[in-house]
């Protein structure tokens, strides 16, 4: 450290402490007196017990905080949230939210009554911590943050306290528990360690997705991102909404906004230059108080282009998300020398020096930048309401009239119209002059490619209540829905009553199109020639096309019989049951997603449940293959009956055993793997299966190595990533604790599949008739068992069959379409192509002699453009391979799905797949006449 970056952090560092050490007059309890231990200090950590208990002390203390409770954690905690403000504003706190509401939606105000009300309001922020709870600087800054805003009377704090409301929120609470609980496990402070080789957690830190918690806040599936979301886009409408994070790049101490392209195409321009001002405010303050080591942009792959964090999903409700991600951890560590960073930049302005970098450090840094944020919002308050108001009131307009998105693949056809059009002519100079103008109107705004104004979901299509499931994602994302109370006619088409209606005509026009248009992420080249930047997450996931609805695109304004939907979330329309009480039974079609719950329902009360392998016509309605027959009993009329109304199932009474052959189902024993640490796929698959009633079991190593894997189940499933490569070169995995050093109640769960102990375990069981389902990377399950397939991705370089390298091919979560063949069982119910997530996932091809052994091809890659939403590099090496696909060993099956079709809960359309290969797994053949 230089002397002069010495002094300055002297400086900064008494100055701020004196600032406390002077402020703190009011009687508030400190974390110290009720936890035992200051914030911040070396080898402790408070849980979320504490914190809790902390919180609720403070609430009687002072009148500066309200404690509201969000709702309950995945293991039943209360998630609660402390809004912070002067006492005066807490008292209008209802009254502060309505105009908070009403800025935000920007419906029926003028321009005036919106300054009025930006004005009058205040500012409202959100600062949470903890939600990736293994970094863990989040959740204890935010016990810090909230006893200095009840008990700081410094000048600033009060400004604070009358222009801002904070909304303090725990992202993660039970994460919080396991995670400090796991670290203060160890008696001797000196000896706590959070990371290191067996340091980890033996399970995940969120029940079922630890860290995909983050990616969840556009499909809502979990319990605290549904509490969040509500908060965010429902009740309080935060301008400013600020996302903790660790952890910062080598050689510095925090990364902080503004981010590197690409931003995504949707949202309003503001939100770019928002994100830029506040962080370049947060920046600022840094350097101001001498805390050196910031950086932005280029430090970091960080980007705004995905949606479905806790902070990108703001961005596409008109709000200002922040992301920091910062060095730090309960145990003190070296902060490095990289020569690299010792540079300053543009993007790394002050640079840091090397040294021990403590806990407290780290709480010090994020209190300044809370503040920074806080100081921000007061100064800026009226113009931070107005704008969301502005954001809203274009989206709006831009939903009531011709506009359009413009893309890569619209600035290709820009490119391509320009060079046809010079053709022929001279074109030395003519770029530099630029293109013909009139392309501006022909090509980017080609009426052909407008957005729509708004969407329409039929209620007749073959799936409603999955459909409803998707609109459902949407409201609680705080898009409003209408419901249509009669038929009508829009743009030349007929549709029924219940037909669901979306109108881009709302605030939140940017969520509405991010989830039902396809994703076009551009290509980032470093030079002429150079393969392109890898992007940084997912570039396409467009739930409209991931959950399977049947929309139409409505491209001039259209007025129908529409109601909103007043309830927090839709309910499908109650399926019928035809055919009365002298029925012998009742068919059930295969395409309804939830007639798996239903299934597993009767085959729990022990209730004969067959699969028609023919298609059949019942109540004017065709029927594909698979449809389910259900024998009537009083027993099953009452749980058809039931599922109808709760689930929106409908079931066609007949008067006659449908004649032909079957599969007669039965309850299926499924275990389901998972390792010590946790493995998320494992977990999401886990999730999904409990809400769809399949009952399972979790499986570890060693139960798997003990054998006799048959007489327990009938179905294996390894998510994607948990079978491991068992390749003699392979990576070795990450180390586990010994038994000793762990509590009992862990230690079944050690382990390693092995090439020597587990795989002839798991060959034995399909021999003896089991089945494996393998999911994702799992799928390389294929050479140890050796199955008759080869990997689909390779190329022959100098005579040797090689992967093809990444240069070459790379498609990071995208959606890509497949053909099927759905008169196989595994396909049942399915239509002929599906959009599946594809994350650089295998793919097939078949051997020589597969068919002779028994390999049936599912769904497979075609030929041309496989790209449905997101971005590929090299797709054409995907054409002819093989997706999907089921393979005979011995009396039983190997399923492999190479694309992810139970991804994080979200491709609905996909779910199919793996419900069919588990309940096809022990299905018998069965003739019915």
């Amino acid at each position: 450290m230089t002397l002069l970056n010495a002094v300055r952090l002297s400086l900064a560092c008494c100055t701020l402490s004196g600032i406390v050490a002077s402020a703190q007059t009011r009687t508030i309890t400190t974390p110290k007196e009720s936890i035992g231990f200051n914030m911040g200090d070396d080898y402790m950590m408070a849980n979320y017990t504490q914190a809790e208990a902390y919180v609720k002390k403070l609430a009687t203390e002072s009148d500066r905080m309200k404690l509201v409770d969000m709702g309950l954690t995945a293991e039943g905690r209360h998630q609660w949230m402390a809004i912070i403000s002067s006492p005066e504003n807490l008292a209008k706190l209802d009254h502060y939210k309505e105009i908070a509401k009403k800025l935000s939606h920007a419906e029926g105000l003028t321009d005036a009554e919106a300054h009025a009300l930006a004005e009058e309001g205040r500012a409202i922020v959100w600062i949470d911590g903890g939600l990736h709870a293994s970094e863990t600087v989040g959740s204890q800054q935010l016990v810090e943050t909230i006893y200095e805003l009840n008990s700081l009377t410094d000048p600033e704090t009060l400004r604070f306290l009358k222009d801002d409301i904070a909304l303090c929120v725990f992202a993660n609470p039970d994460g919080m528990e396991l995670v400090a609980n796991w670290y203060m496990r160890e008696p001797d402070p000196k000896k706590r360690v959070m990371d290191g080789p067996g340091q980890g957690t033996p399970r995940l830190w969120q029940k079922y997705v630890g860290h995909d918690n983050n990616r969840d806040f556009y499909m809502n599936n979990q319990n605290e991102s549904i509490n969040m979301s509500r908060a965010l886009f429902r009740e309080y409408y935060p301008q400013i909404m600020y996302n903790h994070h660790q952890t910062g790049p080598a050689g510095t101490v925090i990364f902080m906004p503004p981010f590197r392209d690409p931003f995504n195409f949707h949202y309003d321009p503001l939100i770019p230059l928002k994100i830029e001002a506040v962080g370049t405010a947060m920046h600022e303050r840094l350097v101001e108080e001498g805390k050196p080591g910031s950086g932005m942009r280029s430090t970091a792959p960080y980007s705004t282009w995905y949606n479905g964090g806790l902070r990108t999903v703001t961005y596409f409700h008109n709000m200002t998300g922040i992301l920091t991600e910062i060095i730090g951890s309960p145990t003190p560590s070296p902060l490095p020398l990289i020569a690299a960073r010792q540079l300053p930049t543009g993007d790394e302005p002050f640079p840091v020096a090397p040294q021990m970098w403590h806990y407290k450090q780290s709480i010090d840094y994020e209190q300044t930048n809370n503040r920074a944020i806080l100081d921000y919002a007061s100064r800026e308050r009226e113009h931070l309401l107005y704008d969301t108001y502005l954001m809203g009131k274009n989206s709006i307009q831009r939903g009531s009239e011709d506009s359009w998105t413009i893309t890569p693949k619209r600035i290709d056809a820009l490119e391509e119209a320009a060079a046809k059009a010079a053709e022929g002519k001279e074109t030395r100079g003519a770029r530099a002059a630029g293109l013909p103008a009139e392309l501006y109107k022909t090509v980017l705004h080609d009426p052909e490619h407008r957005d729509p104004r708004g969407y329409v979901l039929p209620s007749d299509q073959p799936d409603f209540p999955t459909a409803v499931k998707f609109v459902n994602a949407l409201m609680k994302s705080g898009v409003t829905i209408e419901r249509a109370t009669a038929a009508f006619e829009a743009e030349g088409k007929h549709y029924p009553a219940g037909s669901l209606f979306i109108s881009c005509a709302q605030a939140y026009r940017p969520q509405i199109l991010d989830m039902m248009e396809p994703q076009d992420h551009p290509n980032d080249f470093a030079y002429p020639g150079a393969p392109p930047t890898k992007p940084y997450d997912a570039t396409g996931w467009t739930l409209a096309y991931q959950m399977g609805v049947t929309f139409d695109r409505m491209y001039t304004t259209v007025k129908g019989p529409f109601e909103p939907i007043a309830t927090d979330l839709a309910a499908p329309p109650a399926g019928t049951v035809s055919g009365g009480k002298k029925v012998a039974g009742y068919v059930v079609s295969h395409e309804f997603n939830d007639a798996y719950t239903l299934t597993n329902r009767l085959l729990k009360a022990k209730l004969p449940v067959y699969w028609l392998k023919q298609p059949l016509k019942v109540d004017g309605q065709s029927l594909a293959a698979g449809a389910l027959w259900v024998p009537y009993s009083a027993t099953a009329q009452g749980l058809i009956e039931s599922a109808a109304k709760e689930l929106g199932v409908t079931a066609h009474g007949v008067a006659a055993v449908p004649a032909g052959e079957a599969l007669l189902l039965h309850p299926e024993r499924i275990g389901l793997y998972d390792q010590y640490g946790g493995s998320m796929p494992s977990g999401w698959t886990r999730w999904l299966l409990e809400q769809f009633e399949f009952p399972f079991t979790v499986v570890y190593p060693q139960t798997l190595d003990a054998g006799d894997l048959h007489v327990k189940f009938d179905d294996l499933i390894f998510a994607d990533g948990t079978f491991p490569n068992l390749a003699a070169d392979a990576p070795r995995m990450g180390a586990q604790p010994k038994p000793e050093a762990i509590p009992a109640e862990f230690r079944p769960w050690l382990g390693r599949i092995t090439a020597e102990k587990t795989v002839p375990q798991i060959a034995k069981f399909v021999a003896d008739g089991g089945t494996v389902l393998a999911i994702g990377s799992s799928t390389r399950i294929y050479k140890a068992l050796h199955l008759p397939v080869r990997d689909g991705l390779t190329e022959v370089v100098k005579g040797k069959e090689q992967p093809v390298p990444s240069e070459k091919f790379y498609i990071p979560g995208s959606l890509l379409q497949v053909q099927l063949d759905n008169t196989q069982p595994v396909a049942y119910g399915m239509p002929s192509s599906v959009d599946v997530f594809y994350d650089n996932s295998p793919s097939f091809k078949a051997l020589p002699d597969a068919a002779a052994h028994g390999l049936q091809t599912v769904a497979w890659y075609g030929q041309g453009n496989l790209l449905d939403s997101g971005w590929a590099w090299g797709q054409a090496y995907l054409n002819d391979t093989i997706a999907v696909a089921q393979a005979n060993a011995g009396k039983g099956k190997v399923m492999l799905f190479g694309p992810e079709i139970a991804f994080r809960g979200q491709p609905h359309a996909t779910f199919k797949f793996l419900f069919n290969g588990i309940l096809y797994g022990a299905a018998t053949p069965a003739t019915l006449r």
